[in-house]
């Protein structure tokens, strides 16, 4: 395991150990830590780590959530895939089931002919189905997005956001989720689907495996339109 990894996976698990001793002691927080690692050697040495850091809060009136995540993957010849994203999402609650919502997301991911990606939107919600089994929510709504290549150039645009979110508890130790989120713009159209399934281990340990496809409509240069990316992690609730 190169530096690199392991100064960000220890970043990692001291954050979770800090949200983890002043996380309020309530029902209504909910947070999470993942954490996946993969080291070959012999014919081939690769060093992959892939962690995220989540949590949630709902009150009366508020359903708030963020999500932080990293990605780094590096061989003999140096970093061949390096990824860091920041979500943070407030929803306001009306006349249920309805709520109005204020999302932000950056992305800075090298290889992609970006130097980072930001995005900023309001909008209206409506949670369709919750149960004690499963819950989903449809959003809409404008905003702007703010992208910087790697050449240096800077493109803002308005955007309007649509996104569905899904999760249902199969039973009490597995859970399913998906996420699809489309940002269209008059330039470019963003789209990303995430599809999670979830086994819980051990009391708090569970087994993740996610499954995400971006697609880009337009990018510069050698960079393809379509990204995916399997991943199997291990989360720790608290």
């Amino acid at each position: 395991m190169n530096k690199q990894i392991t100064l960000l996976a220890a970043a990692i698990l001291a954050t979770t150990q800090v949200v983890a001793e002043e996380a309020p002691k309530d029902n209504n927080w909910k947070a999470s830590a993942e954490l996946g690692y993969v080291s070959t050697s012999g014919n081939t040495e690769t060093d992959t780590l892939n962690a995220k850091l989540q949590g949630s809060t709902e009150s009366e009136n508020w359903r708030n959530e963020g999500n932080i995540t990293a990605l780094k993957s590096s061989d003999a010849a140096g970093t061949t895939a390096e990824k860091y994203t920041l979500t943070l999402q407030g929803n306001y609650k009306l006349e249920s089931p309805n709520f109005l919502f204020g999302n932000f997301n950056y992305e800075n991911e090298k290889f992609s002919g970006y130097d980072y990606r930001a995005t900023a939107t309001v909008g209206y919600g409506r949670r369709i189905i919750e149960d004690e089994a499963m819950t989903l929510d449809l959003e809409i709504g404008p905003g702007t997005r703010r992208s910087k290549l790697e050449s240096g150039d800077t493109d803002n645009e308005g955007i309007i956001r649509g996104a569905a979110k899904y999760n249902w508890k199969i039973s009490k130790t597995s859970e399913f989720s998906e996420v699809l989120v489309i940002e269209a713009g008059e330039d470019v159209t963003v789209s990303k689907s995430v599809t999670g399934l979830s086994s819980q281990i051990n009391g708090s340990l569970s087994m993740k495996f996610t499954y995400t496809i971006k697609n880009t409509s337009e990018v510069p240069v050698g960079v393809d339109e379509t990204d995916t990316e399997t991943a199997i992690t291990l989360v720790y609730k608290f």
